[in-house]
């Protein structure tokens, strides 16, 4: 049975945490969880301690990019073989879980979870889903993979991957980067269907003028990545 580890990358997510723990842990599933709380400012720290989740508190804000890959380094040198990015703001299902890990199990590298394949559930804002299939065709364009989620953050890897990442991992909005690099890579991609929900409380870090931001650094990133592509 593989030994499986929950990522969580947290940044003032006090209100969303206890809920999300309570669902992984009513699962049938035997998951470890480790919280790396981004330099919150609230009780993000103390409410995974009073949930007795392992939390580590980076000094800085590193943001999304930082804080997953402290999450695959714990992965690594605690020598999990599947690791599984949660986002902490309650979108992301647990029930699913079970779903991305059996697709790495059987000899997956990389598994994302997607809401637009099924299209049930929450499907994002209108805005954000035009930016998605654009990130979507950007991608098929450079490395010939229909990726319908791309900026999902639900998302489970192997120890090849995990041991990746801990090498190389992009800073900033890193989900379309991650996949340009895994395929530059010849690891074996896969996406399954999953129900995702709306935030449960507090707002996104990407406002109406960080999509703008968003949108240019992205797509520079998934360029320079994608260059050496055959």
């Amino acid at each position: 049975m593989s030994k499986v580890l929950i990522i969580i990358p947290a940044y003032n997510e006090e209100k969303n945490l206890g809920k999300l723990i309570d669902k992984i842990k009513s699962t049938s599933y035997d998951y470890d969880i480790v919280v790396i709380n981004d330099c919150s400012k609230d009780r993000t720290s103390e409410k995974c301690r009073e949930n007795n989740i392992t939390v580590i508190d980076l000094p800085a804000n590193l943001g999304i990019g930082g804080a997953v890959q402290t999450g695959y380094k714990y992965a690594y040198y605690n020598n999990y073989d599947i690791a599984v990015q949660v986002d902490g703001d309650g979108q992301h299902n647990p029930k699913y879980i079970k779903n991305i890990v059996e697709e790495v199990e059987k000899g997956n590298n990389f598994c994302i979870g997607s809401r637009f394949i099924d299209k049930e559930g929450f499907q994002s804002t209108f805005m954000r889903r035009i930016g998605i299939k654009y990130f979507t065709m950007i991608i098929r364009l450079i490395t010939g993979f229909n990726i319908t989620d791309p900026t999902s953050g639900f998302r489970a890897c192997d120890r090849s991957v995990i041991k990746y990442f801990v090498e190389y991992y992009p800073q900033d909005y890193p989900e379309p980067e991650t996949l340009v690099l895994l395929s530059k890579n010849k690891y074996k991609i896969k996406e399954v269907p999953v129900v995702m929900d709306e935030r449960n409380s507090g707002k996104s870090s990407i406002g109406r003028l960080k999509s703008i931001y968003y949108m240019i650094k992205v797509t520079m990133a998934v360029l320079i990545s994608g260059a050496n592509i055959n």
